[in-house]
């Protein structure tokens, strides 16, 4: 039994329905990883700033000798 163009078609578009929204799951769960890991960084980013702190007090500003 040989398909009609419109049996085709549709058979098509219900294809591509079902690859879009297997794409746009995909695209939230990366978005997801993405807003998690952007927050482990800035995390990690404040800690090293505070462990920089800590580490070496900065020295002072003072006027070069020949001043």
């Amino acid at each position: 039994m040989s398909e009609t163009p419109i049996e085709r078609l549709e058979m098509q578009i219900a294809h591509q329905g079902r690859t879009i929204d297997e794409l746009s799951e995909q695209l939230l769960k990366q978005w997801a990883e993405i807003d998690r890991l952007s927050k482990t960084v800035a995390a990690l980013v404040g800690r090293l700033v505070e462990l920089e702190d800590m580490a070496a007090p900065r020295p002072e500003v003072t006027k070069p000798p020949h001043w």
